[in-house]
C-alpha cells in the first residue's frame, strides 16, 4: 500500500510545467513537419497528448502522436513471452528521418528509456529521438539525460514518485510516496 509523503505538483503547476516544456520543444526544433512525439504506455501517452495540443495552440503546429509499450522490451523480465505483441503500441505515421521525442511520466533509472528506444526502432530509423519527462528523479543506471523536464525532484531510492493523470486517476498531480 502507498502512503502519501508529499505533494509535489498539483494539476495547475503540471500544466505550467507541460506548457514550458512545450515551448523548449518548438524552440529546439524549427522544422515542425519533422517532429513527432511517442509518449511510453501509460502516463507518457497522456503527456505526449497535452503536449502535441499545447504546441498546435502556441504555434498552430500539428505534430503527430503515437504510443509505444515497452513491455516486451524490458531488460527485468525473467523470460518473454513466446508470441510476442506490440502490446498497443500505436506508431501510426513513418518515423523515418523525424525528430521523434519519446515522452515518459517520470525518468528514474534510465531503463524504461532505453527499452522504449528500442521499441520505436522496430517502426524505423529516426533522424534523432530527444526525451521529454514530466518529473526527472534522478538515480540513473544508463547514460541516459533528459532534454525536456517539467521539474526535477530529487528523491532517495525508497521513495516512489506517483504521477497522476486526469485519464487514468481522476485528477492531475505529483506526489511523493513510500510504502506502508
Amino acid at each position: 500500500m502507498l502512503v502519501t509523503k508529499s505533494e509535489i505538483m498539483d494539476e495547475a503547476a503540471v500544466k505550467r510545467a507541460l506548457v514550458r516544456v512545450s515551448h523548449e520543444i518548438i524552440e529546439k526544433n524549427r522544422d515542425p513537419k519533422e517532429l513527432c512525439l511517442i509518449g511510453i504506455k501509460r502516463r507518457g501517452g497522456p503527456i505526449a497528448r497535452i503536449l502535441a495540443e499545447n504546441m498546435r495552440k502556441f504555434d498552430n503546429i500539428e505534430v503527430p502522436v503515437g504510443y509505444v509499450d515497452i513491455t516486451m522490451f524490458r531488460d527485468d523480465l525473467p523470460e518473454k513471452p513466446e508470441k510476442p505483441t506490440n502490446g498497443g503500441t500505436e506508431i501510426p505515421f513513418d518515423i523515418n528521418g523525424k525528430t521523434v521525442v519519446l515522452v515518459d511520466d517520470v525518468i528514474y533509472t534510465g531503463r524504461t528509456v532505453r527499452a522504449a528506444i528500442e521499441a520505436i526502432l522496430k517502426f524505423g530509423r529516426p533522424a534523432n529521438i530527444q526525451l521529454a519527462g514530466l518529473v526527472d528523479r534522478g538515480h540513473r543506471e544508463l547514460p541516459i539525460r533528459p532534454d525536456y523536464i517539467g521539474k526535477n525532484i530529487p528523491t532517495s531510492r525508497d521513495e516512489i514518485v506517483c504521477v497522476q493523470m486526469e485519464e487514468y486517476d481522476g485528477c492531475t498531480g505529483v506526489r511523493i510516496c513510500m510504502e506502508k
